[in-house]
C-alpha cells in the first residue's frame, strides 16, 4: 500500500468483515490484515460458503476477534449474530455474493453473515464479486440498486478478466477502495459539507521538448492531506502536478504540468472552496522556452534565462474571504521558524508548514515528516518525524481549532 494511504490511529475504532462464498474471498484477509495496521478492532464472519474457500482459521491468525462460522454455534456466544450491531462502528461485506445482495435487498436472515448486517443500525459496506452475466442480469442489478437507495456504501465490482476466464464487470473492487471506504465510513465527518482544495506534487517548467526545471517532489504530503480530507467527509479537489500518485474516484482530481497550468486550475476552483490546502511544491521561475526543437550541444554554449512564475499560494490567499482557511507550506534549508513565521504573515495564512527538506525523513519523496506548524493565534510547534498520513490528520485537527 502507497504510503499516503496508510493511516492508523484508530484504535477506538471497530469494523466487522462479513466474508461470502466467492473466489474472492482470500482477499478479505488482505483487507483485515490492513484495518488491523491501521489500528482497527476488527472481526470476521464468514457464511458456509465462504469456508469453501478459506478457514475461520486464518481470520483467527491474523488477528481478527471474535471470528464467527455458524449461525447457531454449538456452543459459545448464542447471540453472535446480533453482536456487531452493537459494537462494531461499520459492517464491511467484502467479497459480497449475488446472493447476500439479494438477502440484504429483501430482508432475508439465514445464515450469519446476512443476520448481522441486517441486524446492524450502522454504515454497512458492500462490495460484490461475482460472474459478469451474474453481475448484469436484472434481478441483482435491481437489488444493486435497492442497496445504493437504502444508502449502503456501494462499491461496485472492476472489469477485467474473472476466476472462470470471462471478460467483464464483477471482479472485487481494488483493494485500496474498499479498505479506505471502510476507514472513512468510521472517520470523524467533522468536514462534511466542505469544500477542500489541494495543490500538491511538483511543477515541470520546459526549456524544451525533453529538458524541463522541477524538483523531486512526490506529492505524498498533499495527497496524504488530500485523502485525510476526504475520509472526514469533505469534497476534494486535488490539482496535482506530475505524479503516479492513485486517489479515490470521489476526489475529483485536476492533473496538471506547469506552474501556470496549476495556478489557473487552482484560481478556478479557489473562489467555491472552504479550505485551500497549497502543498504543492511549485517552481518559482520557468526557462524561456528554447523553441519547438530539441537542444543540441552543437549549438554552442548554453545560456538559459528564467522568468518569475505566478505566486499561486500569494494571489490566491490576497483574495481569502474571511470564511476561507488556508494552510501553506514552506521548504526550507534554514532559520525554519523565523522564515516560516515571516511568509504565513506575508502571504495572509492560517497556518504554515514548514520542514527543512535537508533533514533526512523530512525531505522529498519520503514517507514521513519532521515539521514545525505555526498558526496565525500565535501558536507554535515543532513534531518529531512521523508518517505523513498522521502529519496530515493532525493539520486537519488543529484547523479545526482555528
Amino acid at each position: 500500500m502507497d504510503s499516503h494511504l496508510a493511516f492508523a490511529g484508530f484504535r477506538d475504532r471497530r469494523i466487522h468483515l462479513g466474508v461470502t462464498g466467492s473466489i474472492a474471498a482470500y482477499k478479505a484477509l488482505d483487507l483485515l490484515r490492513d484495518w488491523r495496521r491501521s489500528g482497527l478492532q476488527v472481526g470476521a464472519s464468514l457464511t458456509d460458503s465462504a469456508q469453501q474457500f478459506v478457514s475461520p482459521l486464518s481470520f483467527e491468525s491474523l488477528g481478527a476477534d471474535p471470528v464467527n462460522s455458524r449461525l447457531f454455534p454449538a456452543d459459545g456466544d448464542t447471540y453472535a449474530h446480533l453482536a456487531p450491531g452493537q459494537g462494531a462502528h461499520c459492517y464491511a461485506i467484502a467479497p459480497a455474493t449475488a446472493n447476500i445482495l439479494a438477502k440484504l435487498a429483501h430482508g432475508v436472515a439465514d445464515d450469519i453473515v446476512s443476520c448481522q448486517a441486517l441486524a446492524h443500525p450502522g454504515p454497512i459496506l458492500v462490495a460484490p464479486a461475482m460472474n459478469p452475466n451474474m453481475w448484469l442480469n436484472p434481478a441483482v442489478q435491481q437489488n444493486w440498486r435497492i442497496l445504493q437507495d437504502r444508502s449502503y456504501i456501494c462499491i461496485a465490482p472492476d472489469s477485467g478478466e474473472v476466476a472462470c476466464g470471462d471478460l467483464g464487470t464483477g471482479r472485487l473492487a481494488m483493494h485500496d477502495l474498499i479498505f479506505l471506504h471502510g476507514l472513512r465510513a468510521v472517520s470523524p465527518q467533522d468536514l462534511a459539507g466542505t469544500r477542500v482544495l489541494v495543490t500538491l506534487g511538483p511543477t515541470r517548467e520546459f526549456f524544451d521538448p525533453v529538458r524541463f526545471w522541477s524538483n523531486p517532489s512526490s506529492g505524498t504530503m498533499g495527497a496524504s492531506l488530500a485523502v485525510a480530507a476526504w475520509l472526514r467527509g469533505a469534497e476534494v479537489t486535488a490539482v496535482c502536478g506530475p505524479v503516479s500518485l492513485w486517489l479515490p474516484p470521489a476526489i475529483h482530481r485536476i492533473s496538471v504540468t506547469t506552474a501556470k497550468e496549476m495556478f489557473e486550475a487552482a484560481s478556478d476552483i479557489w473562489p467555491s472552496a472552504d479550505i485551500g490546502i497549497f502543498s504543492a511544491a511549485v517552481a518559482d521561475f520557468s526557462p524561456k522556452s528554447y523553441g519547438a526543437t530539441k537542444f543540441k550541444k552543437d549549438s554552442g554554449g548554453l545560456q538559459v534565462e528564467f522568468t518569475a512564475n505566478p505566486d499561486i499560494l500569494g494571489t490566491l490567499a490576497a483574495s481569502k474571504r474571511t470564511n476561507q482557511r488556508i494552510i501553506g507550506f514552506a521548504a526550507e534549508t534554514g532559520d525554519l521558524a523565523s522564515l516560516a513565521r515571516e511568509k504565513r504573515e506575508r502571504k495572509n495564512m492560517d497556518m504554515i508548514v514548514a520542514n527543512n527538506v535537508l533533514t533526512p525523513g523530512a525531505g522529498f519523496a519520503a514517507s514521513t515528516n519532521e515539521v514545525t506548524v505555526i498558526d496565525s493565534n500565535g501558536r507554535e510547534e515543532t513534531w518529531p518525524t512521523l508518517p505523513k498520513t498522521e502529519v496530515a490528520w493532525r493539520l486537519l485537527d488543529w484547523l479545526s481549532l482555528l
